[in-house]
């Protein structure tokens, strides 16, 4: 995997399926690591248990983000996120099954970049992933690594 990937963190194997579909449409299914659960992905991000030794300077371009993770949820992953200098600016896409403004109010309140409810419609929802990675892996720029770090 290169440096600018996609960190998908998913623990609904159909639901990782469609998504990795419409990534191959675009080409893209090459550049996303999925993680199963909240705990797994902040070990990755953080370098920690299975990941100890990772590079983190290496940040994904954006996070998906599911809300109902088993261990932890995608809120207290999102929360420790912004909380860490290391991951602070990393952009943060809920990406979620949620229709409940709390949940729509609490990944903003907490620093998500955007909230998308999956469509049900397969098609639909392959166009809500050309256009959600148009903009945040074509469109969006990021800061260079040591500024994102807070190096």
């Amino acid at each position: 995997m290169n440096d600018r990937f996609i960190l998908l963190v998913e623990d609904d194997s159909d639901h990782v399926a469609l998504i990795l579909r419409a990534l191959r449409k675009y080409q893209m299914a090459d550049d996303v690591l999925v993680m199963l659960d909240g705990a797994e992905a902040l070990d990755f991000l953080f370098g920690r248990g299975a990941f100890s030794g990772r590079d983190g300077t290496i940040t994904p371009v954006v996070v998906l983000l599911d809300l109902k993770l088993p261990r932890i949820s995608g809120l207290e992953v999102l929360q420790q996120m912004r909380s860490d200098p290391r991951t602070r600016s990393v952009p943060v896409v809920v990406l979620t099954s949620s229709d409940e403004e709390s949940d729509m109010g609490e990944s903003y309140r907490m620093g998500a970049n955007s909230y998308i409810r999956k469509p049900v419609d397969f098609l639909a929802f392959i166009e809500v992933m050309r256009q959600l990675l148009h903009y945040w892996v074509e469109v969006n720029r990021v800061p260079p690594r040591a500024a994102a770090n807070g190096r």
